[in-house]
């Protein structure tokens, strides 16, 4: 990466005719995201810059002439959109009718800092790789439209995550665009007098200056770190450029740049969170620099620990070993000295907060150190949370597993951003307009039966018609702009039908996912998918993670049956999976199929955005699905009855042709002489009816707040093994 300073200061105000002054104002608040209004203001306002700038605003205003704007300023029916707009802009921040201020209104004093590695909001912000950010995202939006005290803090990716393209052999390739931050909803850290510009720490035997962006998402603000300024070292400015990095020790950099920095830029903002919540390991560093803040205030070793868990919230969403950071506990003396030799912390007593019984020799596990240094802590699903118990039970030996101290809060995603439009105005007819407000109300949602068949079979037919134009425009695109090999478009979509029912598999790609299931049997599948009468097509989309070959070969595997001729082009891989992609796709399939190794799904909440437009779930009972399969809402593969990983995937992809041959094929084509297939649309009823208000970020979000937020202060999480009592020497 070529070193250019990234930090400008304030990215470069707009010159708008005074009349539509605030469109600026609302197109840096990402607010605008989940409000279909908000996105209807930018549309009418030029619709072709609208597409032309990817859906992002502070693009589009940019490059609008003044002549347009000047002309839009005096347009009546805008202006009578943009006045309704900026109304309920108003009155959304403002937050008096929010859920939390009338729920707690004794807690108007509390705040609590979120803390992620990454944050999905919306593609104009493009810093998020997954399923964390995305469920980040969601929470940050969820708590500002439930009026939680929530500040986030996170990393700026100049770089953000790659963008994919498949070679015509099928091989990823990455491509890193750097960001243009005066075309992103960003603007510089509003420091009080005498802060800022930059934040500084102790990097090994280095001094670091961070850089700080704001971003605001609703009533929620957001500060991102950045390294990437002249007054760092060039091997430090690249800290931030990109997510993940497959290096250890430029990892290990990075999580104390997210930790550390974060809680000194909040200090520094005169922000003093009463609760502070980790997602995932890679923040932990945070609970480190707070423990050296106690004891800066000549606390004692074990008194700063259990004054730090009194406020530490910490959030685990990895139940596979490997997916937990491990370091060389070379590297942690390396970083972590100036802290335990300064304070006078014995080096062994500070090592054995990420160490336990087990744990290889001369390792350091973040997870560890984390569970040791929260007063509360959670898994992601009622499943995850008895994996979670046993995986960390070692932390608590003198404890039954079943009370190892680790709950759950099963995650949930946000209906606004995720729900179509077009469904969300059919549900309003029936539910009511204010059913946002009672989304969690599983009374609320029986009135889905009410809704016509034959109206909601357009609206679903006219979802999966939009993704499938939207695909093939994609494959025409690239087509024209790259010169793709001609044997190579069809599998980018170019044949997909309306039509034939349609699979999705979109998610990242990786081996305990099993993308290659449903591909066990070719000539089977091949059956199936070209029955003239019965057509059938599958849509893949996912990343593999760059370091990953084996994710590379099974993505490779996936890409040549797409081109297998004999498919007759009805199997498809979309590159590029991204936050537009996933909500064409969370929208406009039929069937959702996720069939990850069991055990090894903490969550997996793409499978409950489908089922709040009617996409019906075929999953293994992993994951959330565990808790949110009913029997009526979709279907179970259930196959597997014992064995090693080959026996799984025969006996599950068994499962899985079975289902599809004898029982969705049939229902799907089952259909009166309108062509309305009734008791499929009974099925994706009870989906939406079932799914929704148990597995709304409303409802995790008051799950959070009130399970963990507001409790009051917990006891100290003590009497770890080998841990307790280990005090200054």
């Amino acid at each position: 990466m070529g070193i250019q300073p990234s930090y400008t200061g304030e990215p470069e105000s707009l010159a708008l005719p005074k009349r539509i002054g605030r469109l600026e104002e609302l197109a840096n608040n990402l607010w605008w995201s989940w409000h279909e209004d908000g996105r209807q203001v930018f549309r009418s306002l030029d619709y072709a810059q609208w597409r032309a700038s990817n859906h992002n605003p502070v693009k589009q205003l940019r490059e609008m002439s003044p002549e347009k704007l000047n002309s839009t300023a005096k347009d009546p029916a805008f202006l009578e959109l943009y006045d309704s707009v900026i109304r309920q802009f108003d009155i959304d921040m403002r937050g008096e009718h929010a859920w939390f201020n009338w729920t707690y209104p004794e807690k108007q004093d509390m705040s609590t800092a979120y803390f992620s590695a990454e944050f999905a909001i919306h593609g104009s912000l493009p810093i998020y790789a997954g399923g964390l950010g995305v469920l980040a995202g969601d929470i940050c939006k969820e708590a500002s439209d439930l009026g939680v005290p929530l500040v986030a803090i996170g990393f700026m990716y100049p770089q953000g995550y790659f963008r994919q393209r498949v070679s015509a052999d099928g091989w990823q390739q990455e491509v890193y665009a750097q960001l243009n931050f005066n075309e992103a909803p960003i603007s510089s850290c509003p420091w009080p007098q005498g802060c800022g510009p930059f934040v500084s720490l102790q990097l090994g035997n280095r001094l670091l200056q961070l850089s700080v962006w704001q971003v605001r998402v609703g009533r929620v603000n957001m500060y991102l770190l950045d390294t990437d300024i002249t007054e760092n070292e060039p091997q430090d400015r690249v800290l931030s450029a990109r997510l993940y990095t497959a290096d250890p020790e430029e990892r290990m950099r990075q999580l104390i740049v997210l930790g550390t920095g974060g809680v000194r830029v909040l200090r520094l903002l005169g922000i003093n969170p009463s609760v502070w919540h980790a997602n995932e390991d890679h923040t932990a560093f945070m609970m480190l620099e707070r423990l050296r803040e106690e004891m800066e205030k000549r606390a004692s070793f074990q008194d700063a620990i259990e004054k730090v868990r009194a406020s530490t919230i910490f959030t685990t969403h990895t139940p596979i070993p490997s997916g937990h950071n491990i370091f060389p506990v070379q590297l942690m003396d390396r970083y972590s000295a100036n802290f335990w030799g300064s304070l006078g912390i014995g080096r062994d007593a500070f090592l054995k907060l990420g160490q336990y019984d087990g744990l290889e020799p001369g390792k350091f596990s973040m997870t560890a150190f984390a569970l040791r240094l929260a007063g509360q802590a959670n898994a992601v699903s009622r499943l995850h949370g008895q994996v979670t118990r046993k995986m960390w039970h070692v932390l608590w030996p003198e404890r039954g597993e079943e009370k190892t101290p680790i709950i759950h809060i099963t995650n949930g995603v946000h209906l606004p951003t995720w729900q179509a439009p077009e469904i969300k105005n059919l549900c309003g007819e029936y539910l009511g307009e204010a059913f946002l407000d009672k989304q969690d109300d599983a009374e609320l949602w029986k009135c889905v039966s009410d809704i016509p068949d034959d109206r909601f079979w357009e609206v679903r037919q006219l979802l999966k018609t939009r993704l499938i134009r939207g695909i093939q425009d994609r494959a025409q695109q690239r087509w024209v702009e790259e010169s793709v090999p001609a044997e190579q478009v069809p599998a980018m979509g170019t044949m997909l039908d309306p039509y034939a029912l349609t699979i999705i598999f979109a998610r990242r790609f990786a081996e305990y996912k099993r993308p290659h299931l449903i591909l066990h049997d070719i000539d089977r599948l091949k059956k199936i998918i070209t029955d003239p009468l019965r057509p059938v097509q599958i849509i893949f989309a996912g990343k593999s993670h760059p370091a990953d070959i084996a994710s590379k070969e099974l993505l490779k595997g996936v890409y040549h049956v797409a081109m297998d001729r004999g498919f007759q082009g009805r199997i498809a891989f979309v590159e590029d999976y991204d936050m537009q992609l996933a909500r064409d796709l969370v929208r406009g399939g039929d069937i959702w199929l996720n069939n990850p190794r069991r055990l090894q799904e903490a969550c997996g909440t793409s499978g409950i955005k489908a089922s709040m437009n009617g996409v019906i779930n075929l999953s293994v009972r992993d994951g959330w699905w565990a808790e949110g399969y009913n029997g009526t809402n979709g279907w179970a593969i259930e196959g597997f009855k014992g064995g090693g990983p080959s026996e799984e995937d025969g006996s599950d992809a068994e499962a899985l042709y079975h289902l599809l041959e004898n029982k969705i094929i049939p229902l799907y084509y089952e259909r009166d002489r309108q062509g309305v297939p009734h008791r499929w649309i009974e099925l994706s009823k009870e989906a939406i009816k079932s799914i929704i208000p148990l597995f709304s970020a409303c409802r995790m979000m008051k799950d959070y707040t009130e399970k963990m937020y507001c409790l009051p202060s917990q006891p100290p999480n003590s009497g770890h093994d080998g841990f307790k009592g280990t005090g200054n020497s």
